[in-house]
């Protein structure tokens, strides 16, 4: 197979927000998870350091919080200062202590470096509520909001940039879910007040790939808007648990754009390409699972709706299938960086997360090492590229139908002010190696190195006594413009 990168030609500088993250008050997300005071490896304010340094060696851009459909029957207010009431979470149906709230959120933020993102209530909330919330988190000291955060020991803004309207409002299984009619005009009216508070913000509200609910949506509120907000999961297990294979998760990486190009359309009919970017931000290869709960008949005995909450923290499941399709899904977001700004891995921690927590530590599964290859050792501006002879596959989906994928998913870019590349490939074949031959318009290679997650088996997995995949790191050596990238594997190729 041949890959030339054009050297003369940029599709546009890839924003760091890609690789953003999002942690909800589920199951041990927060509570037992990156909030565990008590813990001999939590720092003063109950938050685990081990899980602190892993999320500030991804470089974590900015963090999403506290929902996920938990925060549409979430009140703020219940969750600042000395006394805190606890919550009953009806979406999950749990009791929260409400003992990590927003001020706890902002300061974890600032801890990691990253952009604290809020996610607002607009299930049981009002536009009131909202933008009281920004209030309470952005007024230097003006009215009742403000003046409670500096008595709650805040005494600087928490000068939160980004917020959402919403979360997936438009689904059945949200608490206050609303029609296109009802959530257009309460995405005004929240936008309009959030803005008068602080018109610096940046807003998101919930949309999907649906024409009708999308125009109401812009029609009326895109005026205040900076993002649309869309969210997938592919393999959806939340009931059954039933994980796809990973040649079933090999079909799902056919046509992983479709949203994506759904939704550019739609902005660049309503000329609005220019003003509202996509913020992809709730998407993991697969949906949690949660039986028995986002349902008509709910659950009665815990064992049928929240112990089985605890099968999320089998690591065997996180195999390379996950890595692989997130590999291909990030190299998806860099393709689409013209008009996707942000997007949001949900979760960071335990669930399906990147990262496990257990009392004396933590583990890194295959998906944080594609997330630590990505951020740390691609470029900066994607580059346009072509391939000659791509090889193709045949997977079976989950549905039984055929697909013809490409075996190998790539990405070029450069690194700004420096005469360096890096080529992203992903092979997605589970037993077949890959033999590439590197053309770089216009430019002389000197030299190159390769960094690839890679693994024992498709099925392997790390856990806390085994790490069966991995970063390896290679050494600069003289240009070859020969490479063999290892079957179900993930590289990136440094050339400079």
């Amino acid at each position: 197979m041949k890959v030339t990168v054009n050297t003369k030609r940029e599709f546009g500088k890839r924003s760091p927000m890609i690789y953003g993250h999002f942690i909800e008050h589920f199951h041990r997300q927060i509570y037992d998870g990156i909030f565990d005071p008590g813990n001999a490896l939590s720092d003063e304010h109950g938050l685990r350091t081990d899980v602190l340094e892993a999320m500030r060696k991804i470089r974590v851009p900015i963090m999403r919080w506290p929902g996920g459909c938990f925060v549409s029957s979430y009140h703020w207010k219940d969750a600042v200062g000395p006394k805190r009431t606890p919550l009953f979470d009806k979406a999950w149906r749990v009791e929260d202590p409400n003992s990590f709230g927003t001020d706890e959120f902002v300061n974890m933020c600032r801890k990691i470096g990253c952009e604290p993102y809020i996610c607002t209530n607009a299930g049981t909330g009002t536009a009131e509520e909202m933008s009281d919330w920004v209030e309470y988190c952005n007024l230097e000291s003006e009215g009742q909001y403000a003046k409670q955060r500096i008595a709650n020991g805040c005494e600087k803004p928490h000068g939160v940039k980004y917020w959402s309207i919403g979360n997936e409002n438009y689904g059945d299984w949200e608490i206050g879910a609303k029609d296109a009619a009802e959530w257009s005009r309460l995405v005004c009216e929240a936008a309009k007040m959030i803005k008068h508070v602080d018109p610096t913000t940046e807003l998101s509200a919930a949309a999907l790939t649906d024409l009708d609910w999308n125009i109401a949506l812009l029609k009326s509120g895109g005026q205040f808007l900076d993002w649309i907000s869309i969210h997938q999961y592919w393999d959806a297990i939340q009931a059954t648990n039933d994980l796809a294979t990973y040649e079933q998760c090999m079909a799902y990486t056919h046509n992983l754009s479709d949203s994506i190009d759904r939704v550019r359309g739609l902005l660049m009919a309503m000329g609005l390409d220019k003003t509202i970017k996509i913020a992809f931000d709730e998407w993991n290869l697969r949906g949690w699972y949660h039986p028995n709960v986002h349902s008509v008949r709910q659950g009665i005995d815990k064992a049928d709706y929240l112990t089985q909450r605890d099968d999320n923290d089998i690591n065997s499941q996180y195999t390379m299938a996950d890595a692989v399709f997130t590999a291909c899904f990030l190299n998806t977001l860099n393709r689409n960086c013209d008009i996707v700004g942000m997007a949001n891995y949900a979760p960071t921690v335990n669930t399906r997360g990147l990262i496990y927590t257990h009392r004396d530590g933590i583990v890194l599964r295959g998906t944080y090492h594609v997330f630590d290859l990505y951020v740390n050792e691609l470029g900066d501006t994607v580059m346009d590229s072509f391939t000659e002879n791509q090889p193709e596959m045949t997977v079976t989906h989950k549905s039984g139908e055929a697909h013809a994928v490409t075996a190998i998913d790539m990405l070029a870019t450069k690194f700004e002010g420096e005469k360096k590349y890096a080529v992203a490939v992903v092979n997605k074949h589970a037993s077949e190696s890959c033999r590439l031959q590197l053309a770089l318009e216009h430019f002389q290679p000197s030299e190159y190195r390769i960094s690839s997650v890679l693994a024992t088996g498709t099925e392997a997995y790390n856990d806390v006594d085994r790490e069966d995949i991995a970063i390896h790191r290679g050494d600069w050596t003289a240009w070859t413009d020969t490479v063999t990238v290892a079957p179900h594997s993930i590289n990136i190729i440094q050339i400079r």
